[in-house]
């Protein structure tokens, strides 16, 4: 099984994909992990594609959580069997971050790159709500959708994503 999680930043990506992994005794990749290195620096993108090729090489199966289209998402998206958009309202993500910042302030995340402490500023902020919400991202997800509809499910808020891990939970019981 191979699992491509997409959305907004706040919506709990990488929370599902840790999930899933879990579920399906699958490796997860958080591509946050590849893309920052120590105090929030860039790793150059040759690097990154190199990462993020072997472990989609090295593994049968896996987990991706991450929007990053340069770092093979065409192929991710083709590779996948299940592609899980994670659509939350720009004010649901919001509070996820607060919360999210308040539990790991002055910490670095499991699912992010080491020596990045948890940060939230007026940047973030702005990309929460607007930046990272533009009509090309809507317009992408979308295309995604017209071209993988039997493989995209898409979740805009916590019952619904509720509701998909216990569908995930009950199908794995009757294998």
């Amino acid at each position: 099984m191979k699992i491509t999680i997409l959305g907004y930043s706040g919506a709990g990506k990488s929370t599902l994909a840790a999930r899933l992994g879990e579920l399906y005794d699958l490796p997860v990749l958080h591509l946050d992990t590849v893309e920052f290195l120590p105090g929030w620096k860039k790793r150059e993108l040759p690097e990154k594609q190199r990462i993020v090729s072997d472990f989609m090489r090295d593994n049968d199966g896996w987990v991706i959580d991450g929007n990053y289209s340069k770092l093979f998402r065409a192929e991710r998206l083709e590779q996948t069997d299940m592609i899980v958009m994670l659509l939350f309202d720009r004010f649901s993500c919001l509070r996820r971050v607060i919360k999210r910042y308040r539990g790991f302030k002055g910490k670095t995340r499991p699912d992010m790159g080491d020596g990045c402490i948890e940060k939230l500023d007026f940047e973030f902020v702005r990309w929460v709500l607007r930046d990272g919400r533009t009509k090309a991202k809507k317009s992408d997800y979308k295309a995604i959708r017209g071209k993988y509809p039997d493989k995209v499910t898409v979740l805009k808020n916590q019952r619904q994503l509720d509701q998909f891990l216990e569908r995930q939970k009950r199908s794995r019981k009757e294998k």
